[in-house]
């Protein structure tokens, strides 16, 4: 009995030492976190304000929201404000223009900062692509007003570069901006015009991390600049871009409200109107604010279970996002 009385003593000593030095750790990695923390601090109360706080105003969608009662004293209506939504002959257009001009712009706008930072990454002389850079980085810093004023600018049709070129060679102009399929066509383009360049800086941050003798070694055995970008760059870009593919699908129900607003006209609303603008229009313009919340509830609820499917999906090959 001694003896295990001994050992069970020296056991018990043990645990609590091994309790002591794992408070000492702890408290360690929190005196050399202790600045990060406090660095992200602002950052965290930002979002928790401006990003979570405001979620509770979603229950408005399930009210008849007015100024008078506020959120809370308003009266609850269920799903009536939906079954409004849904019976309303315009919203399966205005969800289905969402749907398109969303996923046009991550469908044919996604590869092109992949394809510029791959450009950009094989460019050899610094001071084209400083210039290069510079460039393609600019259109991110202006605003879509401007944007917007650019495009009316170049396809306007009386005063429009472009339909003054097209006079010149042709004898007659094109109403690019009040036929639906050239508007979509300026919309797509002119977002990628705008976001690309940025866009690519992450790929290009991507790209310093995949191992320079790689392509070394491909070029000893014989490998092009082509087959060295298809089976070493690629495979290496593919996590960021699977990534960077999730994310953005998660966006496809949100098409924005600038580019859109700025873009449109009365011509082509049929192709136009989108979830954001006729929040817009209907919340603040008529203020419907129950209507207005509920189409904004749907949106986000359609995003959330995009991106879960898709990262779903992405999970089945070890490269999802969590």
């Amino acid at each position: 009995m001694g003896s295990l009385d001994i050992q069970a003593q020296k056991n018990s000593e043990k645990a609590e030492r091994m309790r002591a030095n794992s408070a000492l750790g702890r408290r360690r990695r929190w005196n050399m976190n202790k600045p990060l923390l406090i660095m992200f601090l602002p950052i965290a109360i930002f979002f928790i304000l401006f990003k979570y706080v405001p979620m509770f105003g979603f229950i408005i969608a399930f009210k008849d929201y007015n100024f008078a009662d506020g959120i809370l004293g308003s009266p609850w209506v269920g799903f009536d404000n939906y079954k409004y939504l849904f019976q309303n002959p315009d919203t399966l257009g205005i969800i289905r223009n969402t749907l398109v001009l969303s996923a046009l712009t991550v469908f044919v706008g996604f590869p092109f900062p992949v394809i510029l930072a791959i450009l950009l990454n094989e460019v050899r002389r610094s001071w084209f692509k400083r210039w290069a850079q510079t460039l393609l980085y600019l259109p991110h810093f202006l605003n879509w007003v401007i944007v917007g004023g650019l495009v009316l600018m170049m396809f306007s049709i009386e005063t429009g570069f472009v339909n003054n070129m097209l006079e010149r060679l042709t004898g007659s102009t094109y109403p690019f901006l009040f036929n639906e399929g050239s508007w979509i066509t300026i919309f797509v383009a002119s977002g990628i015009w705008k976001g690309a360049g940025w866009s690519a800086i992450i790929y290009l941050a991507a790209l310093t991390s995949i191992d320079p003798s790689l392509y070394e070694a491909a070029g000893m055995d014989g490998a092009g600049k082509w087959k060295q970008i298809l089976h070493i760059t690629l495979p290496g870009l593919m996590p960021t871009i699977i990534l960077m593919f999730i994310l953005n699908i998660g966006n496809v129900m949100d098409v924005g409200f600038d580019q859109v607003y700025v873009l449109q006209n009365p011509v082509v609303v049929n192709v136009a109107e989108v979830i954001s603008t006729w929040n817009f229009k209907i919340g603040l313009g008529s203020g419907q604010f129950s209507y207005a919340t509920a189409m904004g509830l749907f949106e986000s609820l359609i995003g959330l279970t995009l991106v879960l499917l898709v990262n779903g999906i992405a999970r089945r090959s070890g490269r999802g996002l969590w």
